[in-house]
């Protein structure tokens, strides 16, 4: 995931929360807020961030292998530009296998309407996996 397709800061993260609206199932929890035109007059990119709770979901090792499943199905997701989208992990999430992670963001995605439109929607963007040991495909 890009630098600039990130939400890093604290107040980002508060300001989707306290101005966006919320969807929730057993696994994931997604605040999304509609971010204004940049200067330019064009539509921003989509920025994403993560929270993976220590006391919900245990040590650094469990909540990194978290932030990285929920990075992949973000981007494959097919999320429309313009959005500022904060994913809460929940507990249910540690033990579940990646597809139901997928399942779960398309169908949160789906109830909140920030999908993109189009015969890629919910197609995964970008280079795959070549399947080689140790091989990052992107």
């Amino acid at each position: 995931m890009r630098r600039d397709q990130s939400l890093k800061h604290a107040a980002d993260f508060q300001s989707v929360r306290r101005d966006g609206r919320s969807w929730a199932d057993h696994l994931l929890v997604l605040a999304a807020r509609r971010r204004g035109l940049g200067e330019d007059g064009l539509v921003p990119v989509s920025r994403f961030g993560f929270s993976v709770s220590r006391r919900r979901l245990g040590n650094a090792v469990v909540r990194n292998r978290v932030k990285r499943r929920l990075r992949a199905a973000v981007r494959g997701a097919g999320i429309e530009d313009g959005w500022d989208v904060v994913l809460i992990a929940r507990r249910g999430v540690i033990d579940i296998r990646y597809s139901e992670i997928e399942r779960s963001l398309a169908g949160l995605l789906a109830r909140a309407g920030i999908r993109a439109d189009g015969p890629s929607a919910g197609q995964p963007r970008g280079p795959q996996r070549t399947g080689a040991i140790g091989r990052r495909g992107d």
